[in-house]
Formats: structure tokens, sequence, C-alpha cells
């Protein structure tokens, strides 16, 4: 197939398009390495234009993010979580990204109307992390590669590392 030529059928050119004109940063702020639910959790700040992430915002994602820990062993965790708390353009988001066995990790998506915590729900079957969000956990993956995985010396100086090495600033 010539793609100068045409597009498969499935390729919404116009839906495309509109994406990419309205296309834009995004703000991203680390908010620490906090615990919850045994588990050490960096936390970070994803804004769209005119959103903030409160304190209070803030808070309320990690009480959600320690109930879903809570559960802990029995999904494979091995204990480091990273926390996205994002006020979107369309609502807001949680993503609780968890590193567990196998070299593998569970992700958790809750959703709900934007400036309502209290109204997050999980996300529907499928729901994957949004272009921002993915950025954030690209670099928590290579974090956790080059410090946890492929760092040497005592675990404590290899999580004081993974830590402290945070993504801020704008995401495209």
């Amino acid at each position: 197939m010539d793609l100068a030529k045409e597009l498969p059928s499935a390729v919404d050119a116009a839906g495309l398009l509109a994406l990419a004109e309205g296309h834009h940063d995004r703000a991203a702020r680390p908010l620490g390495t906090l615990e919850a639910a045994g588990h050490l959790v960096k936390t970070y700040a994803l804004e769209a234009p005119g959103r903030t992430v409160a304190e209070a915002d803030a808070e309320a994602s990690l009480r959600i993010a320690a109930g879903h820990l809570a559960l802990g062993r029995e999904r494979g965790s091995l204990g480091l979580s990273v926390l996205l708390v994002h006020a979107g353009g369309d609502g807001d988001y949680v993503l609780l990204h968890t590193w567990i066995e196998g070299d593998m990790a569970d992700l958790a998506i809750f959703a709900g109307p934007a400036g309502r915590p209290e109204s997050l729900r999980p996300g529907r079957a499928g729901l994957a992390p949004c272009v921002w969000e993915a950025v954030l956990l690209a670099h928590e993956r290579d974090a956790f590669s080059r410090h946890v995985l492929s760092g040497t010396g005592p675990l404590p100086g290899r999580l004081t590392a993974w830590s402290a090495d945070t993504y801020a600033g704008a995401v495209r």
C-alpha cells in the first residue's frame, strides 16, 4: 500500500488531524515520594492548561492509591509505585503504576469529573494512559531500570536514587 496515495479504511484522517491541531503542552511536576499501604509511591501532578492539582487532590488520590495498594502481594507487588494525579481537560484521572513480579507492572486508572475527587471510579476495561501520561510513565520505566534493576550497591541507596530521579516541565 502506498500511503501517499491511499490510507487503510480504518484510519480516521480527519480525527487524527483534529487531534494534531489541538495537541499542546501540559505541565508535569513531582510531588515527592510518599508511603501508602507499605509502598513507596512516587507522585506527580499533571496539569492541562487552566487546571491545577491542589494539595487536596493529591491527598485524595493517595487515599485511592492506598486502597488499591492494600492488595499488595495478592497482585504481585514489589512495593514501588508511581502515582499520576492528572487534572485533565475533560476531567480528572488518577493512574497508579506498580512494579510487580516478573519484570511487569500493574496499572490502575481511575477517572471522574473535574474537581470532584470523591467521584473518581475505576476506568473502563482497556483504558490506557493518554499521550501526556505516557511521557511520565516512560520516564519512570527508565528510572526504575536504571536505578533499581541496573543499579549497584545496597537497595536503600538504589531506592533513594530512584526516588530522586523525577521529571518536571512540559510534556507533549
